[in-house]
């Protein structure tokens, strides 16, 4: 891994040291310019958890990905640049109920205590969470982490928006995983039709003042409680995710 290439495409310096303000800053700059997308998996282009393709795929061809990849990558910059960090397994909460069990993988960053840091989830906290049951807020919502009751080791991120009571997003271990453990997940949700990423594509990226989400045709800019919604022709499509997500398929 070339570190001055992958920090240039995230549009960063590198910390001077491994502290609190350089996990901080590296993971909104990951955030603000590594979008969230499934475009491969509607495109039938195998994923595969192989560090030098993801790299490759991130950082010279200029796309995104979903959790594996993206998390994935993260770990090893951070791993590089000094950090105490884990990879762990996390199911997401739904609706309707549980998604595939220890299907998503996440980070734990050890500074003074653990912090969760998570830069391929989609639309969620844009900060490191500490696992005390803090709560902190970006402009996307009040964020917290806490143990869940007789089960050692996992935890509950929660968000809360406006006034809206805490509802659960994830549940994840702290146990540390290595990324080719999450395989059969990661094909699972490239191929199964109970997958949330083979049914309609997705791109999303965060903004300094909401959220862009290209789903399937529609286009949904969000600038604080304001969201705008368009319908896009599939023709205008390449040219929608070049000028605002950087992608060229």
């Amino acid at each position: 891994m070339d570190l001055k290439s992958y920090l240039e495409r995230i549009e960063a310096i590198r910390p001077e040291k491994p502290d609190f303000a350089g996990l901080e800053y590296l993971q909104r700059q990951h955030l603000l310019t590594v979008p969230f997308e499934n475009l491969d998996i509607l495109r039938k282009v195998p994923i595969q958890l192989d560090e030098s393709q993801i790299y490759d795929k991130v950082v010279h061809r200029h796309r995104g990905g979903f959790c594996y990849e993206l998390n994935g990558l993260f770990y090893r910059l951070l791993e590089s640049l000094g950090y105490q960090t884990r990879l762990v397994a996390g199911t997401v909460k739904k609706e309707e109920g549980w998604a595939l069990a220890d299907s998503h993988a996440t980070l734990l960053v050890e500074l003074d205590g653990w912090w969760l840091v998570d830069v391929g989830f989609g639309d969620s906290a844009r900060l490191p969470l500490p696992l005390t049951g803090e709560e902190r807020t970006d402009v996307s919502g009040r964020y917290r982490v806490v143990p869940v009751a007789e089960q050692e080791g996992v935890y509950d991120l929660q968000r809360k928006r406006a006034s809206e009571s805490w509802l659960t997003r994830l549940r994840f271990s702290t146990t540390p995983k290595k990324l080719w453990e999450f395989a059969p997940q990661c094909q699972f949700n490239q191929t199964s039709p109970d997958s949330p990423f083979t049914g309609k594509s997705v791109v999303t990226l965060p903004t300094t003042e909401g959220r862009i989400t290209l789903s399937g045709n529609t286009l949904v800019v969000t600038q604080g409680d304001t969201k705008q919604k368009e319908e896009i022709p599939s023709s205008s499509l390449p040219q929608l995710l070049r000028e605002r997500f950087g992608i060229i398929l």
